[in-house]
């Protein structure tokens, strides 16, 4: 399964897969996360029904998209948690991110053996931001982009023929 991250709902809609532009893109989410193969987690839906938006109207209408944390995601919370204090971050950096969607979403993607998709890009030297990519490394977590994900499922968004 695939969890995505918030920045992918919001580049979505602000640029390649606007509402009125692409609503194949919504579409095939909505279809991708009935059958189980996408999804991603509360944190994230309340970080994006917080932008008073149409993609908050939209995470709203579609509370199934978004699982709630487990014993399991619990687990590795504390792991994750552990590992961000490691002293490679500044205190500024692991305070934000063990507030932030980013630390629940590595977490229960470690916990169920998710993807992680994001537009983040590893950093090896990263220490003014825990970045989602470096925090999926430090607990084995794949990760990808929104392309690589829609190409490993073979997603196609074809214009109607009408």
């Amino acid at each position: 399964m695939y969890l995505l991250d918030t920045n992918v709902f919001i580049e979505a809609k602000n640029r390649y897969y606007a509402f009125d532009l692409a609503p194949g893109f919504w579409e095939w989410l909505d279809a991708d996360a009935a059958a189980g193969a996408i999804g991603s987690i509360e944190e994230v839906g309340t970080e994006l029904v917080a932008g008073a938006d149409e993609l908050a109207r939209w995470a709203q209408t579609h509370p199934g998209m978004f699982a709630s944390a487990d014993q399991a995601t619990v687990l590795k919370l504390g792991e994750l948690a552990t590992w961000a204090n490691g002293g490679q971050f500044t205190q500024a950096a692991v305070d934000e991110f063990l507030d932030v969607a980013d630390y629940y979403l590595v977490a229960h993607a470690a916990a169920h053996g998710h993807t992680v998709v994001t537009h983040e890009i590893y950093q090896a030297n990263a220490r003014k931001r825990v970045l989602i990519p470096n925090a999926c490394r430090a607990l084995g977590v794949p990760y990808c982009t929104t392309f690589e994900m829609l190409r490993s499922r073979s997603v196609r968004l074809a214009l109607d023929a009408a």
